[in-house]
């Protein structure tokens, strides 16, 4: 029982860790560039793969916790996330079935979609248009960063969560 309770958080704690990763105030660059959203990352995943284990509500979370520890307003990349995740939700059957590179551009799409609504967001938050390069940065950093952490997630599922997939 304890392991299929923990094969069903095993999701959600990868959303919060990566919500807490991107977000620690160390930059390897000096700043150059701007961390990838790995919070994201999960939320896409789990929710193509296993919707039941990555909810609305969860993705709504684990963008409060990315609201929180990023310092900006409240509540940009948590409505920012649940939009994504209500697009996805209805084209999950067109972005469950793509693979290779065509995985990796559905990842893109997806940031495309948390960007933009982060940026106009922002732009009616602030009434003033900001710049479109740090988020055109954060795009492109999350979009590339989700080439490895697709063999991650990948592999926690095959081997963590994917047995279980049965039994719940």
């Amino acid at each position: 029982m304890g392991t299929k309770i923990f094969a069903s958080v095993i999701p959600v704690l990868l959303g919060l860790l990566g919500a807490i990763i991107a977000n620690i105030p160390v930059t390897v660059l000096g700043g150059w560039m701007p961390p990838p959203l790995l919070a994201l990352m999960p939320i896409y995943f789990w929710c193509l793969v296993r919707p039941d284990l990555m909810s609305p509500a969860w993705t709504f979370a684990i963008g409060v916790l990315q609201d929180l520890m990023s310092g900006g307003p409240p509540g940009i990349w948590a409505a920012s996330f649940v939009v994504m995740y209500a697009f996805l939700d209805r084209q999950r059957d067109t972005f469950a079935g793509l693979s290779g590179w065509g995985a990796v551009l559905g990842f893109a799409t997806a940031t495309l979609i948390v960007c933009t609504m982060a940026y106009t967001i922002l732009a009616v938050y602030d009434w003033n248009l900001r710049p479109l390069s740090p988020f055109a940065m954060q795009f492109a950093v999350t979009a590339i960063f989700y080439i490895p952490a697709a063999f991650v997630l990948g592999f926690v599922h095959r081997r963590m969560v994917g047995p279980l997939r049965s039994d719940f």
